[in-house]
């Protein structure tokens, strides 16, 4: 079963007849974790998780793209939007997650040039204006901004805009669920893949990764219909013993994904190890700029002074990012660290699962 673009994907009579099916067919204990945090906050907004039978537990996964940009990243923007020559240009989110003593939005209000843009080429644009300042770009994301990004660095360099560069920081979805499912702690039985990196990517990379540990992968929307029929379709995988990838979003997603933007990718990027905030170095789970682009790498135009940082001692974002622990576990969350106050990224981010926690309510059973 998938769902026809005609479909009204909160029909509440559907809802409840999917919840029902899956009840129907669970029979024992199934860990399915939901890569995004997209996901995270749909399930939560519409009580989808208290919808299951009790044997399905939720994980939520490090699919924030905000929340795993590490500290070291945060301190790298700090340091380059304090130079007086440099407009430092970012998603909106980015602001206010804190680096080790500040974040971006108090470097601003210090006198910091840091401006929000929708999109990397509204950085461009800038710098064609400001001639004089160099704009950098803070380029964080999954595989949904990386073609945008791409596309930037092509537009700036057929137009020879050599005051534009980024800082990259661009996260790979694969190469993170072989870091959790590789893991000796891991506890994933099943994923719900992100519709949204799907549509840029397909779901070919998924293929090798459901075979190598025997695990079913399910490509899901987020609507709360998609995300149900996704977890059926999981259940259904987990209690045959199959480890399929399904495509559940057919109406977005195909198999081989966008090609077009797949090869501004490549163009453009090559991939390289990353850290992950919370979660430390996962071996080739970034992008960096390809040798003919490298003159808009940041990185390279700037000093970076480099540092050991750590997070706060009470926060336990690792844990949440990896699954390991619910946002109610850490014992700071909604005292010390609210939406208002942040001491970790995912109570930032609009997918952040401490946020999502936080907006809807949920406390320790």
């Amino acid at each position: 079963m998938t769902l026809p673009l005609s479909q009204p994907f909160r029909e509440s009579a559907l809802v409840r007849e999917i919840a029902a099916q899956i009840r129907e067919i669970t029979t024992q204990p199934w860990n399915i974790m939901e890569i995004c945090g997209g996901q995270t906050h749909a399930i939560l907004q519409y009580g989808l998780d208290q919808l299951l039978p009790e044997e399905i537990s939720l994980i939520h996964g490090p699919g924030c793209p905000v929340c795993v940009t590490s500290l070291e990243a945060i301190e790298q923007a700090l340091q380059i939007a304090a130079r007086s020559d440099v407009i430092f240009t970012s998603f909106g989110d980015m602001l206010r997650v804190p680096g080790h003593r500040q974040d971006l939005l108090s470097a601003r209000a210090q006198g910091s040039d840091v401006r929000v843009v929708y999109s990397p080429l509204d950085a461009v644009r800038i710098a064609r204006q400001n001639p004089d300042k160099q704009v950098v770009f803070f380029a964080i994301g999954f595989e949904t901004t990386a073609p945008n990004i791409a596309a930037s660095i092509l537009h700036a360099s057929r137009n020879q805009i050599q005051n534009f560069s980024i800082l990259p920081a661009n996260v790979l979805v694969p190469p993170a669920m072989h870091a959790i499912l590789g893991s000796p702690e891991n506890r994933v039985q099943g994923f719900l893949a992100a519709g949204h990196v799907c549509a840029v990517m397909g779901y070919w990379e998924y293929e090798p990764i459901a075979s190598q540990y025997g695990i079913p992968i399910v490509v899901t929307g987020f609507e709360p219909l998609d995300l149900l029929l996704g977890i059926r379709l999981t259940i259904s995988q987990l209690e045959a013993g199959r480890h399929e990838v399904e495509n559940a979003y057919t109406r977005v997603v195909t198999h081989a994904g966008n090609r077009t933007a797949q090869e501004m990718i490549t163009r453009v990027f090559t991939p390289a190890d990353r850290l992950w905030r919370g979660i430390g170095p996962i071996p080739a789970s970034g992008l960096d700029l390809q040798p003919e682009f490298q003159a808009f790498n940041a990185l390279s135009r700037f000093e970076i002074q480099q540092g050991s940082w750590s997070e706060p001692a009470q926060c336990i974002a690792g844990q949440v990012l990896r699954g390991m622990a619910k946002p109610y576990d850490c014992p700071a969350f909604g005292a010390q660290c609210t939406p208002q106050s942040p001491l970790g990224a995912p109570m930032v981010s609009s997918e952040g699962a401490c946020a999502a926690y936080y907006r809807y309510h949920r406390v320790k059973p």
